[in-house]
């Protein structure tokens, strides 16, 4: 029987629900556990879909958050990568198979069973439990799923990087983008100012596309090289044919089309962002120009670290807004309607400071 001991922590019981405090158990320290004191949790809209059951059934009560950051408060007797004061991070996933050929690959996202969630999968330790996220005052993790934060890092604007992070860097990693390369974004939101700020650190040309002049100045600032109004047909012609990848990270419906008659022979689209509806994809955009579609989720634990250390060499970290844990329904309906630059990070402080 494992031990367990309860915590504070923010989630909702239903999908109509606002999310409130409630009490959640967590397991205490195994052999190979790490118990992380949680000092920060990134707000992705993962987090918003999954307490309004948008993406599936939801298991209840939930608790989002997979952007989180801490410290270490104690480990297990057999825990040999972190001591007690490291700080650390504790991104999407806490738990694969370890045995399946995904996981042996060090791509623990794509495990064959199914990877455990960060929130909102069956809890391996705590049956008939849900595992619960990072709106919590602390958390158990197995140390091969916990990540090491670079010292030069702002703890709080460090904490996307866990998900909006590793989302953009692994599909930009996986196809090779560098120097000599012509890169697109698409969009540029909470994911889409990580890929150019990332894609530029790896030396590429970056190219961001975007449906609003306003965001020029804030495309440019953000490392862009050039920046094309994607409803201005003269401006999408003068790229036809001249890019050797893009990161789409549009989860609003979209002419992907469009933007595929952008690539170079043999180029690649990927996609990140999460439309509610398919996006119906021409023949002809694939066929001439032996292009590709593809897609991409998050990155494996090794990839992750690869990642953060890659950001902490090149002081990378997303633009956050940082909010008390109370105000996380009304983040939710600023998040609905894109009113933040680029990520709300809440700060745990707040949970802690509750009776």
């Amino acid at each position: 029987m494992v031990e367990t001991t309860e915590v504070k922590a923010f989630g909702n019981e239903a999908a109509d629900a606002q999310l409130e405090q409630l009490n959640i158990k967590r397991r205490k320290t195994t052999p190979h556990d790490v118990e992380i004191d949680i000092l920060f949790c990134g707000v992705c809209h993962s987090d918003l879909h999954t307490a309004r059951s948008e993406w599936g059934p939801t298991m209840y009560p939930c608790v989002p958050g997979h952007e989180i950051v801490g410290k270490v408060k104690s480990v297990g007797g057999h825990v040999s990568k972190f001591k007690v004061g490291d700080m650390v991070g504790v991104g999407c996933i806490v738990d694969s198979c370890r045995e399946c050929e995904y996981c042996k690959d060090d791509l623990e996202q794509y495990c064959e069973p199914g990877m455990t969630g960060t929130y909102n999968a069956p809890d391996t330790h705590l049956k008939d439990s849900p595992t619960f996220g990072g709106y919590s005052e602390s958390i158990v993790v197995d140390e091969n799923y916990v990540l090491r934060i670079p010292e030069n890092l702002d703890l709080a604007a460090a904490a996307p990087l866990l998900c909006a992070g590793i989302t953009t860097y692994s599909p930009l990693h996986h196809w090779q983008v560098g120097p000599g390369k012509k890169v697109g974004v698409v969009g540029i939101g909470g994911l889409g100012h990580m890929a150019i700020k990332i894609a530029k650190a790896m030396g590429a040309h970056v190219v961001a596309f975007t449906t609003s002049e306003s965001k020029f100045a804030e495309a440019k600032r953000l490392g862009a090289d050039e920046v094309v109004l994607s409803k201005d047909a003269e401006q999408m012609a003068a790229f036809k044919g001249k890019l050797h990848f893009m990161l789409d990270a549009v989860s609003a419906e979209h002419d992907v089309n469009a933007y595929l008659r952008l690539l170079r022979v043999d180029g690649s689209l990927a996609l990140v962002g999460a439309p509610e509806h398919p996006l119906p994809v021409s023949a002809f955009s694939l066929i001439v120009g032996r292009k590709s579609f593809a897609g991409s989720a998050i990155g494996g634990i090794k990839e992750t670290q690869e990642m953060l250390d890659f950001c902490g060499k090149h002081n990378i970290v997303a633009d956050i807004e940082m909010i008390d844990m109370q105000n996380i329904n009304e983040a939710y309906e600023r998040l609905l309607k894109g009113d933040v630059k680029y990520r709300f990070v809440i700060d745990m402080a707040s949970l802690k400071g509750q009776n």
